[in-house]
């Protein structure tokens, strides 16, 4: 997974896999979600970024199971 932010556009970009883009789709007003050719998600992109994630500008990974 990559994460990319553009601070001219104010969007943040989370890449989960490398294919192709056949779908979008705007769920939520902001929030668009791209499809591969298979209906898997490829990638969420987040407009006015700054208004809607804290800190989109900053990455934090978190690897393993979530603390209970």
């Amino acid at each position: 997974m990559k994460a990319r932010y553009d601070v001219e556009t104010d969007t943040l970009t989370l890449l989960l896999r490398s294919a192709p883009v056949h779908d979008s789709d705007e769920g939520n007003a902001g929030v668009i979600l791209d499809y591969d050719r298979d209906g898997n998600v490829v990638s969420i992109e987040i407009l006015d970024a700054s208004k809607r994630v804290e800190d989109p500008g900053r990455i934090e990974y978190l690897a393993g199971a979530a603390p209970r």
